[in-house]
């Protein structure tokens, strides 16, 4: 199963790309949202990968984030949401649009997905709802697990507080970035 790949993108497409890693050509379907952010030909790529098999086939899906990879394989989970679906909505939505519509159950911003309906979109909010942890607590686990990395790294909560928020206003979210963030304004002071 391949989880990640870096290589040279050497061919892209609206429906795939084509990455070169050690000789060999990968054919990686993405949203569009992700390959609208891609380097030009000939630039080094890395891509979260989900490799979906069936009886007759394997495609490998790419992904910008782990967050989208994670989403994508909650989405085809959903009964009667395939490959091509779950695409549709990421490449439609971003994951924060997307949790924000399932947080509201904005069954109208849903309907605007190419190929889900009404019924497909209700679906999808009573089944994910209890899958995707609301917006908020997303955020609010990700900020408790930097404070207590910083905690554990013996800076002081209210230091290690202010560190995140500083980090956060500066746009890092991943608790990786977070932590790296935090750790350079605290050595500052």
């Amino acid at each position: 199963m391949i989880g990640t790949i870096r290589g040279t993108v050497t061919f892209k497409t609206p429906e795939y790309i084509i990455v070169e890693c050690n000789g060999v050509g990968y054919q990686i379907t993405l949203p569009l949202n992700t390959l609208s952010n891609l380097p030009d030909i000939n630039n080094e790529v890395f891509l979260h990968i989900f490799t979906h098999v069936k009886e007759d086939n394997i495609e490998l899906f790419g992904f910008a984030t782990e967050r989208e990879k994670k989403i994508f394989i909650t989405l085809i989970s959903v009964s009667g949401i395939g490959p091509k679906t779950a695409l549709n909505i990421l490449s439609t939505l971003s994951p924060d649009e997307l949790q924000s519509a399932l947080d509201r159950e904005d069954i109208a911003m849903l309907c605007r997905i190419p190929g889900l309906g009404k019924k497909t979109a209700q679906r999808l909010i009573l089944e994910l709802r209890e899958r995707l942890p609301k917006q908020a607590e997303q955020k609010d686990a990700v900020f408790e697990d930097t404070l207590s990395a910083l905690i554990n790294l013996g800076y002081k909560k209210p230091d290690a507080i202010l560190a995140i928020k500083e980090a956060q206003r500066l746009g890092f979210t991943t608790l990786e970035a977070l932590i790296k963030e935090s750790l350079k304004h605290l050595t500052k002071h």
